[in-house]
């Protein structure tokens, strides 16, 4: 598949592409447009969009992948980085790695992010207990843990909406 470079439109918003596109190179620019709202400095002020962005993102996988969005005390964006990949139906989460990405990154605060491939974005017990776990891990460095959000294909579920944070 090639790579298409977006260029901008005339009309803010819009984008040019310099041939024909498949529907595979539309979801991977869909990827890329999605990155480009999680890049550094980015102030994060509506949470429907970024449900989006990580939808975009995330929602694809056959596998589970687990991420981290990790900000400043600004809540403005340092960096998005995936950190563990699974399988169909887990993926293993270390504490340990979350505390050191968020240490080496000097975020003040970190939203968790992981999918759901089977497409139900409903958050298990284990996903009730990793956030409770990794909450108390980034709290003993000063780290805020402000949200995990699971994405699944039918829309995103936050654990801090439904009060589990």
């Amino acid at each position: 598949m090639k790579l298409h470079k977006l260029k901008a439109g005339e009309t803010a918003g819009t984008y040019v592409v310099d041939s024909p596109v498949s529907e595979n190179d539309i979801l991977l620019m869909a990827q890329q447009l999605a990155n480009n709202r999680l890049t550094k400095g980015r102030a994060l002020t509506d949470p429907r969009q970024v449900f989006e962005h990580l939808q975009t993102l995330l929602q694809h996988h056959e596998h589970e992948v687990f991420a981290l969005l990790l900000l400043d005390s600004k809540h403005r964006v340092i960096a998005f980085r995936e950190l563990f990949r699974g399988t169909l139906d887990g993926a293993s989460v270390y504490p340990r790695e979350v505390v050191k990405t968020a240490l080496d990154h000097n975020a003040a605060a970190v939203i968790l992010v992981h999918n759901h491939p089977s497409g139900d974005p409903e958050p298990s017990q284990a996903d009730r207990r990793l956030t409770t776990t990794l909450q108390a891990a980034l709290n003993l460095v000063g780290t805020r843990t402000l949200d995990h959000i699971i994405v699944g294909n039918e829309g995103c579920v936050s654990l801090a909406e439904l009060g589990a944070l």
